[in-house]
């Protein structure tokens, strides 16, 4: 399908979703985006959206049907983790690029896809896509349940479980011991990686060099009243389906451990995090859940050169970025846009092109290739 064509499908299936939530989503992004500061002589590259794709909700639609996912091939280990449950991890090897072509020494990134999403997700290939054109191997890890196989345990991923991606991380950097590594994610699993390295602190500055979080909320009870009642409502019943679809897969192992029926009944995240992510999760409610795992507040203590790459118009976020905590904290860079949609970013004239990827992939290869210099 050309641009044309393509832009035409996109509008009409915006004005569609936005008749049933209100002509005031198209308003002005409510943040002013600021110029892009230049740190250790990396600076980014403006984001232009492709003509006619300025609306938000257009750039979300739109990125999940023209992004290429083709030019990568697999390798999967699973890992057995200390609870009885698994973890898949997806080894990219881009066309031209593989991991043995690309050599022993050459640095890694672990990557974190978003909800109900995995580590082959077109936004996740790009990204291994862009790496591999500058001497980077890529790792997607697969949150519970998210492989294409189901878990074994009452236990689902959740935006504040860090347990997970420490255990892996670790795992990993035992087995490439000798090589720069970075990190990145995508949207919940931005959450999780950013709250990972607050957690963490000086800690990581041992293993990781560099990590990149895209489209991340910072406040997670903001964040749900957003996908609940605000300009998130649209995408609200896809994503409830999948999660509801996969609770009825786990329900003899986890009908006993929440509210099942409260859960399958659920309309809204609050209602559903209420009812199963809180209680598998170990809070005492989804107020609970959230207001312990928003990014936000772990921001102050990451010590590793991090880039925030946030649409200012994203439409499953509040106004909730925490500007004065991000700049007084010299590792965090910021990169928020007054346009792009959630983990969209569609740009180009002609051809499409996806700027947060690319500007990923530059920022994680520029430490880390910096450092193997």
């Amino acid at each position: 399908m050309d641009n044309k064509r393509l832009m035409r499908w996109a509008g009409v299936g915006a004005t569609a979703v936005l008749s049933g939530v209100g002509a005031h989503w198209l308003a002005s992004p409510r943040q002013t985006e600021r110029p892009f500061p230049t740190v250790d002589d990396f600076v980014l590259e403006q984001f232009r959206p492709a003509r006619g794709l300025v609306n938000p909700h257009i750039q979300t639609m739109l990125a999940n049907f023209v992004r290429p996912d083709a030019g990568v091939t697999f390798r999967r280990q699973r890992v057995e983790l200390p609870d009885g449950d698994f973890v898949d991890l997806d080894f990219a090897d881009v066309d031209g690029a593989t991991w043995a072509q690309l050599g022993d020494a050459a640095p890694i990134v672990l990557a974190l896809h978003g909800l109900e999403g995995s580590a082959k997700r077109p936004y996740m290939v790009m990204l291994y896509r862009e790496l591999a054109q500058r001497g980077v191997r890529a790792v997607g890890m697969n949150f519970r349940s998210c492989s294409g196989e189901m878990n074994r345990t009452a236990r689902l991923y959740n935006g504040g479980d860090t347990t997970d991606l420490a255990y892996i991380f670790h795992w990993l950097h035992r087995r490439y011991p000798d090589v720069g590594w970075g990190l990145a994610g995508f949207s919940l699993g931005a959450n999780v990686l950013l709250k990972f390295l607050g957690e963490k602190g000086r800690e990581v500055e041992l293993a990781a060099k560099t990590a990149v979080a895209v489209s991340p909320p910072f406040d997670m009870v903001a964040g749900a009243r957003v996908l609940d009642f605000g300009s998130g409502r649209p995408y609200r019943a896809y994503l409830m389906r999948q999660l509801q679809e996969k609770l009825v897969q786990k329900e003899i192992v986890v009908a006993d451990k929440i509210d099942y029926e409260a859960a399958r009944a659920a309309r809204t995240f609050h209602e559903f995090d209420d009812a199963c992510t809180a209680p598998l999760g170990g809070f005492r409610d989804a107020h609970e859940y959230y207001s312990y795992s928003g990014s936000g507040q772990f921001l102050a203590d990451i010590h590793v050169p991090t880039l925030l790459l946030r649409a200012l118009d994203d439409p499953f976020f509040a106004n909730d970025i925490p500007q004065q905590v991000i700049d007084q904290n010299p590792y965090l860079y910021p990169g928020f846009v007054a346009h792009g949609g959630h983990v969209a970013f569609v740009e180009g004239v002609g051809q499409f092109g996806f700027w947060a990827e690319r500007q990923a992939a530059r920022f994680l290869a520029h430490h880390l290739m910096r450092d193997e210099g």
